[in-house]
């Protein structure tokens, strides 16, 4: 590591590990909205506009994700983009439901052993950037289940305007840059749009991308001819950057790339239903299962929140994760394995799930084969989520990632699109970690494939009416966080915003992460000291998390609804920790 390097992770972890007496959040309210048609959270405010006003003009639901999601690949750029993919989980009014997994995949050149054990190459550079799948999975969700009130050049004008006009860098971005300094210096295309006069940009400097621009103006005009067909005047700038860079991908994988439409997975918990994305996503499976073993403590809400509160609460809730961890590594994608769905199946299945939670003991924790852990975890990034609900109640969320900060670290300068590091969440041959665990199989590198994912979209039902949507960014640790929001709110009986704000644990290696950070605005976020001291006692190990994980999270109140409408109102929460701001009318 370099010196620069090394000093940037120091201030990372100093940002967002300072030391609280309780978790303070400054004017609180504005992180939430409560509203009677429509709502939309995302991780930036004028994105959550962006897709309100969609709402506004007579859109619905995917609508409004459609122009949010083109927003953030903007103004997020770190997290989001043309360049990267998403999962998107629909519910609409009428009660279908649908999985739209836009999952970036790897090049047709590319192999299980490509790397020749180097994991430096699948981490970041033109090798680690896999094929995006973003725009293409927009589209065709626009297609098939958008308003039609609303053009398609309508829905990528606003953020072809923030492109071309510019937009105040945010707090979180200008955290972002800091951290990625040395990259952003190190390649033309970032260097030309993230600095100025040769430093990097700060907080409410204003930021342009004009290339990205043009190129989503071409988007806007030629829809995906221009991004996906051999002859696109986007494709073959892309692929010129990328190939003038080193890379393997060719004008064949943009052609062949396909959106796979899939079957949602749904489980019950107590009276609620629970839709999620299934594989390659792990996220819903996992915390299925997490829920499932969990539900075995009580059978009712009252029984259940008094088993999951302190001193045993915590410590059970992370048993249950430890179980889940370890089972989602034997997932990846459904279509070059055919045990994936078996193990999909059986992670979901309440009976395994009794068994699992009279393995736990309430005294004390466990070696990792206990949890049956067979595969070393892969390390997974930044991500950015959005939930939306309109005047119809339809719902949609949505999971948008391109994984690490500024993903490959590359910007393609013709196009103006930050390119992924997908390529990363591949596990590799050889690359064993902690206690000799070997990488997953099931998750190697072949052409086509897609990548093991933990991004958790979710939609929640209760009596067949939608109850709440949730979701969250930051790679891994979106499973914990969407879990704990879903139990602060479901089970503890929190509001909405409360239930986001609570501190949270997180898990990975053994290891369970509590949070005692700071956000980029000062507010303070601090798990307790006594559910700290309840979890060492029985023996947990436990380190600081320096990292934030970023929910958002709408709740429709069933119990406001008004005669024969069907609707109550919408209390819409974005996450503080990145300061977010949701919108609604």
């Amino acid at each position: 590591m370099s010196p620069s390097s090394f000093l940037w992770l120091t201030i990372a972890v100093l940002f967002f590990s300072l030391v609280a007496s309780q978790s303070i959040v400054k004017d609180k309210d504005q992180y939430q909205i409560v509203a009677p048609e429509g709502v939309v959270a995302t991780d930036h405010g004028n994105c959550s506009k962006v897709g309100v006003d969609v709402l506004k003009e007579g859109g619905n639901a995917v609508d409004a994700a459609v122009a949010a999601a083109f927003c953030l690949g903007v103004v997020s750029p770190a997290s989001s983009g043309l360049g990267g993919g998403a999962f998107m989980l629909i519910r609409l009014a009428n009660g279908t439901t649908q999985a739209f997994d836009m999952r970036e995949v790897a090049p047709l050149n590319s192999s299980a052993h490509m790397y020749n054990g180097n994991a430096d190459l699948k981490k970041s550079g033109i090798h680690s950037v896999a094929v995006p799948g973003e725009l293409k999975g927009l589209h065709q969700a626009w297609q098939q289940y958008g308003s039609r009130n609303i053009s398609w050049e309508r829905l990528v004008k606003p953020a072809e305007d923030f492109a071309r006009n510019g937009f105040e860098v945010s707090p979180y971005l200008e955290f972002q840059l800091k951290l990625s300094k040395e990259h952003i210096l190190a390649d033309m295309g970032l260097r030309r749009i993230f600095t100025k006069n040769g430093a990097i940009l700060k907080r409410n400097d204003i930021c342009k991308n004009e290339k990205l621009s043009e190129t989503l103006g071409l988007i806007a005009k030629h829809e995906l001819t221009t991004f996906y067909n051999r002859d696109g005047a986007v494709a073959n700038n892309l692929i010129n950057d990328i190939q003038r860079a080193g890379g393997r991908m060719t004008l064949a994988d943009l052609e062949n790339y396909q959106v796979r439409m899939r079957e949602p997975i749904t489980s019950k918990f107590l009276d609620l239903d629970i839709i999620g994305m299934p594989p390659p996503s792990s996220g819903s499976a996992t915390m299925m299962l997490m829920l499932n073993i969990l539900s075995n403590y009580g059978n009712s809400g009252s029984n259940l929140n008094l088993s999951l509160s302190e001193p045993n609460g915590t410590h059970r809730k992370v048993e249950a994760l430890k179980y889940g961890f370890a089972a989602r590594m034997n997932l990846g994608d459904p279509d070059f394995d055919d045990n994936v769905k078996n193990v999909s199946s059986k992670m979901l299945n309440p009976r395994i799930a009794k068994i699992l939670q009279q393995n736990i003991s309430d005294d004390t924790t466990f070696s990792a084969d206990h949890y049956h852990e067979k595969w070393n975890e892969i390390e997974e990034h930044g991500t950015s989520h959005m939930s939306i609900v309109d005047k119809d109640r339809n719902a949609v969320s949505l999971t948008t990632t391109i994984n690490a900060f500024f993903g490959s670290k590359i910007l393609s300068p013709s196009t103006g699109i930050v390119l992924n590091n997908q390529m990363d969440d591949f596990s590799m041959p050889g690359n064993d970690t902690r206690s000799n665990l070997k990488p997953a199989p099931v998750n190697f590198i072949y052409p086509g494939k897609r990548p093991l994912s933990s991004m958790n979209p979710a939609i929640i039902l209760k009596n067949g009416k939608l109850n709440a949507v949730l979701g969250a960014s930051g790679g891994a640790q979106i499973i914990p966080a969407t879990t704990e929001v879903f139990l602060n709110h479901f089970v503890h009986g929190k509001s909405p915003l409360d239930a986001v704000i609570e501190p949270r644990f997180y898990f990975s290696n053994n290891i369970v992460y509590y949070e005692n950070l700071m956000s980029v605005i000062n507010d303070t976020f601090q798990l307790s000291p006594e559910v700290r001291k309840s979890l060492e006692d029985k023996h947990q190990t436990l380190r600081t998390n320096d990292s934030a994980i970023i929910c958002q999270f709408i709740v429709h109140d069933l119990e406001s609804i008004n005669g024969n409408q069907g609707v109550g109102k919408l209390t819409g929460v974005s996450d503080p920790r990145k300061v977010g701001f949701p919108a609604g009318y």
